[in-house]
C-alpha cells in the first residue's frame, strides 16, 4: 500500500480535502482551521496518518475491521482475480458464482433455520430491506402489516426507513416527518435503573413494556420487532437473563416477525459468528454488513429462512426491491476470502478466548472516580462516565458537551487512540478493537484511556 511521506503531500491532501470532500457526520466548519485526519496505511491493529503518526484502532474503523489491516494483499488478490474473471454483473433474476457461494457460506454460519441471503451494499440498506421484506411477506400472506417496534436510542441506519426505526431523537428530528408506524420500547440499559432492582425484575419490566407496545400498536398491524443482540447506542447494552427468550415468546404469541440487527454484532464481534447464536434469539430475519468482508469491501445481507421465503418461493409473491450493487461479484469474492481467513486463523475463537482479558484490562479504569461502569462482551465494550459513581448521578449535558468535544475526543486521538467518545445519549467511550487484537493492544488502549480520564475531572465546569 502506498503511503504519504512528505509534508508537501500531506499539506496537499489537507487542502484538497477541505475544498472537495464532504465527510459523513462531520462538522465541516471545524476543519477550516484544523487538520482533517487522513489515514494512509494500516498494519495489524494500527493505522498511520499522512503525517506518519501511528494510532491503535480501538474501534475497528467503524466496528467493521474484524481482521485488522494486515490481510490486504490476500484480500486484494481475491478481488483482482474476480475482476479478471467477471468485474461486475447484477444480482437481478440472475446470479454469478461468487454470490451463490457466499449465500451458501453464510447459511453454514448463520443461526439454525436461516438459509437464504438477500445482498445489499451496507448496514442501512440491510435494515431498510428487512423492513420492506417484512411488509412484503405479510402482503403476500394477505395481511396488511406495516408497523415496526424497535428500542429507545437504538441506531439502525440513516436511509429514511432505517432512520425511522432509529430511536435516537437527535438523529430523527432534522428529517421529520419520517416513515410512520414505528414504536419504541425500553432498551436494556441497567446503569440508570434502580440499584436494588433484580435482574428478574428488570427482565419482567422490559417484557411488560414490549407487550404493551404490541397491544397498543395492534398486533395485526405489526410487521416485525427489530433489536440488536447487544445494543450499540447507549453503550454495549447487554440483555438481562431471560430477556431474549421472552422477546421470542411474545413475537410467537402475537405472530410477529423478529429481526435481529447484527450489522455490528455479526461475524465474530461477540465471540460467536452471530450474536443470535450466543443468546439463542432464534430470529426470523437477520441483518448483517460491517464484519461480513472485514471492512475490505462494501457488502451487507438480509438473512432469512423458509418461513419468510415461503410465500415468494411457493406462491405468487415478488419482493420488488433491489440495488444495482447488491451482491457485487468483487465484494462477494472479498467476503468469501475474509470468512476463509477468519476460519483459518480461528478469529472467532480468539475473541472468545481473550474477551475476559479485554474486560479485566479495561476494568482497571474503575479505579478512576469519573468511571461509573465498564460493560460489554466479546470485543464490544463501553466505559460510562459519571459525575458521582456512588449515586450514579449523570454528568449534566452542558458540562458533558464541553468535556467530550473540548477535551476527551480530541485528546484520545491526539494521544494515539481511535475510540468513540459519545455524549448525546450518555457520557460514553466505546472500545471495539479488531478481532485479532491481543494483550498488547488491550494495555495500550487502557493506558491512553487512563491518562486522559485522570485529567478529565478538571475539565468539568
Amino acid at each position: 500500500m502506498s503511503t504519504v511521506t512528505g509534508s508537501a503531500s500531506a499539506e496537499q491532501l489537507q487542502a484538497t480535502a477541505r475544498d472537495h470532500l464532504w465527510s459523513h457526520f462531520t462538522n465541516l466548519a471545524a476543519f477550516q482551521d484544523n487538520e482533517i485526519p487522513v489515514i494512509v496505511s494500516g498494519e495489524g491493529c494500527y493505522v498511520t496518518d499522512a503525517n506518519g503518526k501511528r494510532y491503535v484502532d480501538g474501534l475497528s474503523g467503524l466496528f467493521a475491521s474484524q481482521l485488522g489491516y494486515s490481510h490486504g494483499e490476500e484480500l486484494g488478490e481475491a478481488a483482482a482475480a474476480q475482476m479478471r474473471e467477471l468485474g461486475y454483473y447484477p444480482n437481478w433474476a440472475q446470479a454469478h458464482p461468487r454470490v451463490v457461494e457466499l449465500a451458501a457460506e453464510i447459511a453454514s454460519l448463520a443461526p439454525a433455520g436461516l438459509n437464504r441471503s438477500f445482498f445489499v451494499s451496507g448496514g442501512g440498506e440491510a435494515v431498510e430491506s428487512a423492513w420492506k421484506l417484512a411488509r412484503a411477506y405479510w402482503t403476500a400472506k394477505g395481511e396488511r402489516r406495516f408497523k415496526v417496534i424497535a428500542r429507545r436510542y437504538a441506531y439502525h441506519g440513516t436511509t429514511m426507513g432505517a432512520l425511522s426505526i432509529n430511536g435516537i431523537p437527535g438523529l430523527r428530528a432534522p428529517w421529520e416527518p419520517l416513515v410512520p408506524g414505528v414504536s419504541h420500547v425500553w432498551n436494556t440499559d441497567r446503569f440508570q435503573r434502580p440499584q436494588d432492582e433484580t435482574e428478574e425484575e428488570f427482565t419482567r419490566f422490559l417484557l411488560t413494556d414490549l407487550e404493551a407496545a404490541l397491544i397498543q400498536a395492534g398486533p395485526a398491524s405489526v410487521a416485525m420487532v427489530i433489536m440488536e443482540p447487544v445494543q450499540n447506542q447507549g453503550g454495549s447494552l447487554l440483555p438481562p437473563e431471560g430477556y431474549w427468550a421472552g422477546v421470542r415468546e411474545l413475537c410467537d404469541r402475537y405472530d410477529v416477525l423478529l429481526c435481529a440487527d447484527e450489522v455490528i454484532t455479526g461475524f465474530g464481534r461477540l465471540g460467536a459468528w452471530f450474536g443470535s447464536e450466543l443468546y439463542d434469539i432464534r430470529p426470523d430475519i437477520v441483518t448483517c454488513a460491517k464484519g461480513l468482508a472485514s471492512g475490505y469491501a462494501p457488502i451487507g445481507a438480509v438473512i432469512t429462512g423458509d418461513r419468510v421465503a415461503e410465500p415468494f418461493v411457493a406462491g405468487e409473491g415478488v419482493f420488488t426491491h433491489g440495488f444495482t450493487y447488491g451482491g457485487h461479484p468483487v465484494s462477494c469474492a472479498v467476503a468469501l476470502k475474509s470468512i476463509e481467513i477468519m476460519r483459518r486463523e480461528h478469529v472467532v475463537e480468539h475473541v472468545r478466548d481473550n474477551q475476559d482479558a479485554l474486560r479485566s484490562t479495561l476494568e482497571q479504569l474503575l479505579e478512576l472516580p469519573i468511571v461509573g461502569d465498564v460493560r460489554g462482551t466479546g470485543y464490544f465494550f463501553t466505559i460510562e462516565l459519571t459525575k458521582d459513581r456512588d449515586t450514579r448521578e449523570p454528568i449534566p449535558m452542558p458540562e458533558r458537551e464541553k468535556l467530550f468535544r473540548g477535551f476527551l475526543a480530541p485528546q484520545l486521538f491526539e494521544r494515539g487512540l481511535i475510540a468513540r467518545a459519545e455524549e448525546r445519549i450518555a457520557p460514553l467511550i466505546q472500545i471495539s478493537p479488531p478481532l485479532v487484537a491481543g494483550q498488547e493492544e488491550f494495555d495500550r488502549i487502557t493506558e491512553v484511556l487512563a491518562d486522559v480520564l485522570r485529567e478529565a475531572p478538571q475539565h468539568l465546569a
